[in-house]
Parts: structure tokens; sequence; C-alpha cells
């Protein structure tokens, strides 16, 4: 006779479940063009919060402006022996300077308004998704409408209204920017409040608002993450072209799209770099935040995974 052993297959382990920030850090780590974007990013905000630290003078401070270093070409030393890498302004400002302020407040305007429209676009469409009926209707028509006009004529409308100042254009942001994320939760929340852990909350006799921000809201946050990026990116070409018309911030807190403004006038007596350098810098910081927001959009979005 012949023993027989018998075996037992291995009983397979169950894949380890990884966090949401380990996969977008994972989806970044394999992609180098929007780690390269992301970094990017974060070297401009760092940038502009240190600006106070490492710019070599305050551009709108005039006991630091001498109007004999109006004009310097890039890399030209001042009579004083400074020397301005990226050139000065007919009021003797220095380019590198001035960059690095206006992308204070130009990463201010964006990041603020972000904030608030993110926050008001969150309440309506969690709350036109979940009651629906005239809820939902009364909210939609109203983003509906809004949509319909383009968000360059709203803005321009309302600082019209408004006034200049960086208040008055972080508020025409807000009311420009909120639409888009109520229909982007509304549109997540529709199809998870059908589903069995909504009737079980309810059967519990939870409130509405913990069931919608408890329950519901953290299910729709994915595709509100990958929205909120790119329009940080629109935010700041929006600003700018309100600056750039002359309606947006004023001449004493100037942005990037100020600066181009004031270097338009210029170009054509030779004196490319007061306008060309802001631009570049403009460009710089939309292409970085499109990037990673291309690169969230592929992370979380499940049927991109492998």
């Amino acid at each position: 006779m012949t023993d027989t052993v018998q075996t037992t297959a291995p009983t397979p382990r169950k894949p380890r479940m990884q966090s949401p920030l380990w996969q977008i850090l994972r989806g970044f780590a394999e992609d180098r063009l929007a780690l390269i974007g992301f970094l990017v990013f974060a070297a401009v905000v760092l940038l502009a919060i240190a600006a106070p630290l490492i710019a070599p003078q305050n551009p709108y401070d005039l006991a630091q402006l001498d109007i004999m270093d109006g004009g310097l070409a890039p890399g030209e030393a001042s009579f004083s022996g400074m020397t301005y890498w990226l050139g000065t302004d007919p009021q003797g400002r220095d380019m590198l300077s001035a960059i690095l302020y206006g992308l204070r407040i130009s990463l201010l305007v964006a990041l603020v308004s972000l904030g608030c429209a993110i926050v008001i676009g969150v309440i309506a469409g969690t709350a036109s998704a979940y009651f629906g009926g005239r809820v939902d209707t009364f909210i939609m028509r109203i983003v509906d409408l809004q949509l319909s006009f383009p968000s360059i004529l709203v803005a321009l409308i309302l600082l019209a209204l408004f006034g200049r100042g960086v208040d008055k254009v972080i508020l025409a942001l807000i009311i420009v920017q909120w639409a888009y994320y109520a229909r982007t939760v509304r549109s997540s929340a529709i199809v998870e409040r059908r589903k069995d852990y909504i009737d079980a909350a309810r059967c519990l006799a939870l409130s509405h608002r913990r069931i919608m921000f408890r329950h519901l809201l953290p299910n729709c946050l994915p595709p509100l993450i990958v929205v909120g990026t790119v329009q940080i990116a629109q935010a700041i070409a929006l600003e700018a072209t309100l600056s750039f018309l002359g309606v947006g911030v004023p001449i004493t807190e100037p942005s990037l799209g100020l600066l181009i403004s004031n270097g338009y006038d210029y170009l054509l007596s030779g004196r490319y770099w007061v306008s060309v350098f802001p631009g570049i810098a403009l460009l710089v910081t939309i292409v970085s935040i499109n990037l990673v927001g291309d690169r969230l959009r592929d992370v979380l979005n499940p049927r991109l995974q492998k």
C-alpha cells in the first residue's frame, strides 16, 4: 500500500486595500510628466508664499524704487551695482520681484474663490440630489441658466457693478464657479442616493444633514477633487483676463494679468521683458495645474484602473 498525501491548495491572499492618498501618490510616481507638473506647481506656491523673504525688493514700496533704474534689460546692472536678472519696468520695479508678488495675488484670488465656491456648490448639489423634486428643479434651473452664459461675460458684468478690488474679484469668481461644483456633485450624488446604505440610514431615522454630509457626500468627492484642481487653473486664467482688461485687481495689488497689461504698451518699444516674463510665469503655472488635474482624473476614475 502506498500512502497518499492529501494536499490543500493555499488560500489566496486578499488584495490589500490601498488608501486614496496612496493611490494618488503612486499614480504621480508612474507618470513622469504629471510628477514634473506637481513639483513645478508646488515650487510656484512656495515661491509665492516666501516672496517677501526672497524677492530682491518690494516692487510696490515707493521708497525702494529708483526711476534711474527704469527700463533696464534682463541681466543689466543698475547704478547701485544691483543686477536685475529679469530687468525692470519703466518705473524701476524689479520684474522678478513683481512676478513673485503677482503670484501671491493670483493664487490668493484663485484658492479663496475656489474654497468658497466649492462649499456653496457642494451644499447646493447635495441638497438637489438628495431631496429631488421641486428642490432639484429649482437649483438645477439656476445652474443651467448661469452655465448658459460665458464665465468671462458674467464676471465682467459683476465687476462692472461691484467695482475693482481683490475682494470684488473673489466674489465675482465665486458666483461664476459655484455652478460647476453643484452640477458635478449632483451627478454623483444621484447615483449614490439610490444605493442601499442611504435607505438603511433613512430607516435608522438619521437626520437629513447627517445622511447628506456624513454618508452621501464622501462618496462624491473623487470627481469633485478633479474638477476643483482644473478650476484652479481656470480661476487664475480668468482673474488674469479680468486684470488685463482693467476691471480686476487694482494697480496697488497687481497680479500676473495686470503685470502683462502694464507691459503690453512697451512691446513695440523693444522692452519685451515687462510683459513676456509675467506671461511665461502665468503659462507655467496654468500648465502645471492642468497636468496635475489630468493625472488626478486618471487615478481617481475607477474605469481607468488596471
